[in-house]
């Protein structure tokens, strides 16, 4: 993408967050963006168009996190908790920038952005999975993750209190790696 589209979907992060999906039209993301509603046809053929290319890029520095989380804590709950807490962070971000907004932002996800969203998730369940096996070879891997990104989608829908989501999150992997520890022999102690 052109420096210009990453200010377009920039300026829609705004207008979506303050309006909502529903009431921005493309004459608020042209007068955001700075464009003339022409100008901005000739980046994103449709309002559907940029909320689905601002959730790709949403996604994708979430999961970018994510990695970086794997990757860089030493320890395994450590691990698995900075690699939810990348997911969950996004949509605190979102419910702390539009508390009017959010529910309904968060819900067009799923039906405009469909396979950005399945990707995401498989990218997640990978991720997952390979960072349980890594420290707990014996357990199954692909359940362990499965059961860890629900447990995260828990939280995250039901949010009442965003600011004790990361909490609530640590506690729940602490208790589901306190399980690992106790039903298989691990690589490196916590």
């Amino acid at each position: 993408m052109t420096s210009r589209s990453d200010e377009i979907i920039d300026a829609a992060y705004v207008c979506f967050t303050r309006h909502g999906a529903r009431r921005t039209t493309m004459h608020d993301l042209a007068q955001q963006a700075g464009l003339s509603r022409p100008a901005l046809y000739q980046y994103f053929r449709s309002k559907e168009e940029v909320f689905r290319a601002l959730v790709e890029r949403l996604l994708a520095d979430a999961l970018a996190a994510s990695e970086r989380a794997a990757e860089s804590e030493p320890q395994p709950t450590d691990r698995l908790a900075g690699i939810l807490l990348a997911k969950l962070e996004l949509v605190m971000r979102i419910w702390r920038d539009s508390p009017a907004h959010a529910a309904e932002l968060l819900g067009v996800d799923t039906r405009v952005s469909l396979e950005a969203l399945q990707g995401y998730d498989q990218a997640m369940l990978e991720l997952l999975a390979r960072t349980v096996h890594e420290s707990y070879p014996a357990a199954d891997s692909r359940e362990a993750a499965e059961l860890l990104l629900a447990f995260t989608r828990g939280l995250e829908a039901g949010v009442s209190d965003p600011a004790a989501l990361p909490d609530r999150l640590r506690r729940g992997v602490d208790v589901f790696v306190a399980g690992l520890n106790s039903l298989t022999p691990t690589k490196e102690q916590p």
